[in-house]
């Protein structure tokens, strides 16, 4: 399981060095071979451990490309899926065309996930995440029910 954020550098080929703490998970589990995407809500992108992307494609290619919503998700995420090898030294190439998408500069942080992991621009992320703290005033009407059997 990944969690936690970690502040790193992308050098000047496009790579980021995965945090020495999650390195022997990757190998373990997928043998350093991940999957990246973009995220469809916001401007960051996924990464995948190929065996969790292995469970959820199967999911993608069900859904419906009848309704636009769908047909739409799938293609973004299907379509911009790329296949990376993290290197002997723990370095992953992040793809031009995605670092464009995600709007990454030199600084970026890795949010872990859970079972995956999300690569957002430093600036994005801190200016996401000042925005959602101040929403975190929820009322509990909106709550999604959810959450609130959430025991936190």
């Amino acid at each position: 399981m990944f969690r936690g954020v970690a502040e790193l550098s992308l050098d000047s080929k496009g790579r980021i060095a995965v945090p020495t703490r999650y390195r022997e998970q990757l190998v373990g589990r997928c043998g350093g071979q991940l999957i990246i995407t973009i995220d469809t809500a916001e401007s960051c992108l996924a990464i995948y451990p190929l065996p969790e992307w292995e469970e959820l494609q199967p999911k993608l290619d069900r859904l419906s490309s009848i309704n636009p919503m769908t047909a739409r998700v799938k293609r973004q995420l299907m379509g911009n899926a790329t296949d990376v090898d993290m290197d002997g030294n723990g370095r992953l190439l992040i793809p031009t065309k995605l670092r464009k998408h995600a709007g990454l500069k030199k600084k970026v942080v890795l949010i872990g996930q859970g079972k995956k992991f999300e690569l957002w621009d430093e600036e994005t992320w801190d200016e996401r995440n000042e925005r959602w703290q101040e929403e975190a005033v929820l009322d509990s009407d909106s709550l999604p029910a959810e959450l609130g059997t959430l025991d936190i």
